[in-house]
């Protein structure tokens, strides 16, 4: 029986459980869904209980599947959720997602005020409702019962690792995107903290990526079909796992993931900081940033277009076949239209949750299978629009790692490549956010097979089309302007309420 290290990767959508043993060699994979509620507009909620039933339905498959159980547990995890439990780590109210934007006006508040750029400095994160830190300033404003009551305010990992093990913990990468957290001190920060209303025993108490435990409960570990004895490492965020997983970690080189939204992100010694732009600097580990952006329309509004163009209710993998075929008979730049891809507002670098998507150059020639390549293309440029952002706060980006379920498309990743006009490398097909928990914690318990496991094997590379750039480039410059034109008139219509 070869020796494996299970990967968790918790995440917007759905908990997945990689399997890779130190040979490098997959195991399996399983993969359980979950619904996100949205009761009213700009709200975005989970059940945490929801949650922790997917990752106990992983983790058995995954070990059903294999046949026995793993070394070592490490995990990923989505940012920025905010979950206020009681003492007994219960939660009083839904978990609120990275994309609610009911703080918005909190955010668009504190990012004018005096304070705005040392906070920003300091924690490292956005100033965006994303964070909660505006969504703790929120629940004081507008909920004052539940937020006096509520013992702790944690994030999802935090709420398995409470379930596992008793323990309110969190990893310096997690905390260091909640905008609560000192990215150079490695502890909560005051000042944040103050804003916020709260005091620092209000959050968890914060450990190393590499940390783990041990002595799982006899009934948990009968549950998992595991020994009690078990290693659980806490792992990081899921970008930075994924700037691991991704063998990203060399000057000169960015991770790009397309999943449910998207992101762009180097790795850094040191903070890269970019207030206008909002470039976000969490921590991999206590001498590691990963540093970059985040787009909130990746997948999902690939998803919408899927849905509504072409009629789709539930989505498959032909669906998916059929849109690349359909945009292939499109020339690049899709005849002259363009979509502003902000169907659920917008983080960097533009940070504006008013904004909307809109079509431009709309004529009568453009087919239906102009509308869906100019909506992938608009995708690519938002993330053009990040890695751009990046490259000017730091060195010159000459190689993007991909990954994500978007390195499948052909289509996807050449029409990516022709846009940025970087050089485009696919060095991990499995989920790279899950396989770099794994080598978080591969380094700490087998450091003999950690070059073996994290070797490059076979990679894809896709180059760009240096034609099809020139013209993605020009278009750009129109792209990056409509915003700044359309802004006005999309705000006045999102305050109308319809």
């Amino acid at each position: 029986m070869q020796a494996y290290i299970l990967g968790i990767d918790i995440g917007t959508g759905s908990t997945k459980a990689v399997a890779v043993a130190l040979t490098g060699e997959s195991l399996g994979v399983t993969q359980q869904h979950y619904p996100i509620s949205s009761p009213q507009p700009g709200y975005s909620e989970q059940d945490p209980l929801a949650i922790w039933d997917a990752f106990v339905k992983c983790f058995q498959e995954i070990v059903l599947k294999i046949g026995y159980a793993p070394a070592a547990v490490s995990f990923s995890s989505a940012m920025h959720s905010i979950i206020p439990v009681d003492e007994a780590g219960a939660p009083l109210a839904p978990m609120i997602t990275w994309a609610d934007s009911r703080s918005e006006d909190v955010a668009l508040n504190l990012r004018e005020s005096a304070q705005a750029e040392e906070i920003y400095r300091i924690t490292g994160t956005a100033i965006h409702a994303m964070s909660p830190l505006c969504k703790l300033i929120w629940f004081r404003e507008n909920n004052p019962v539940l937020f006096s009551q509520t013992h702790q305010f944690i994030g999802i990992k935090e709420f398995i690792w409470f379930k596992l093990f008793h323990v309110f913990e969190v990893d310096y990468s997690i905390a260091s995107a909640t905008g609560l957290f000192d990215i150079l001190k490695l502890d909560w920060s005051v000042e944040a903290c103050a804003l916020a209303g709260i005091s620092t025993g209000k959050l968890s108490r914060p450990v190393n990526t590499t940390y783990y435990r041990e002595s799982l409960n006899i009934d948990l570990a009968t549950l998992l079909n595991i020994s009690a004895d078990t290693k659980f490492f806490a792992g990081a965020s899921d970008g930075c796992c994924a700037n691991l997983g991704s063998h990203t970690t060399g000057p000169g080189i960015a991770a790009l993931t397309i999943g449910t939204s998207g992101a762009v992100r180097i790795t850094s010694a040191k903070p890269v900081y970019n207030f206008e732009g909002m470039t976000f600097n969490y921590l991999l580990n206590e001498q590691t940033y990963v540093c970059g952006g985040a787009v909130n329309n990746g997948g999902i509004a690939i998803n919408w277009l899927l849905k509504n163009f072409l009629q789709k209710e539930q989505l498959s993998g032909a669906d998916y076949d059929q849109l690349f075929n359909t945009i292939e008979s499109v020339p690049a730049g899709s005849d002259g239209l363009i979509f502003l891809p902000y169907l659920y507002g917008e983080r960097a670098p533009i940070w504006d949750t008013k904004t909307s998507g809109a079509y431009i150059n709309i004529k009568p020639a453009h087919t239906q299978a102009h509308f869906l390549r100019a909506a992938l293309e608009g995708v690519c440029f938002a993330l053009y629009n990040v890695l751009k952002t990046v490259e000017d706060a730091s060195v010159t980006i000459t190689q993007v790692n991909i990954s994500g379920g978007f390195v499948s498309s052909v289509v996807w990743t050449q029409v990516l490549a022709d846009i940025t006009g970087k050089k485009l490398a696919v060095l991990q097909n499995e989920d790279a956010s899950a396989v770099g928990a794994i080598y978080l914690a591969a380094k700490i318990l087998y450091p003999a097979d950690y070059a073996a496991l994290t070797s490059i094997g076979h990679q894809t590379i896709i180059q760009p089309n240096p034609g099809n750039h020139q013209l993605y480039n020009r278009m750009f410059v129109i792209f990056k302007k409509l915003y700044q034109d359309l802004k006005g008139s999309m705000h006045r219509l999102n305050d109308l309420g319809i």
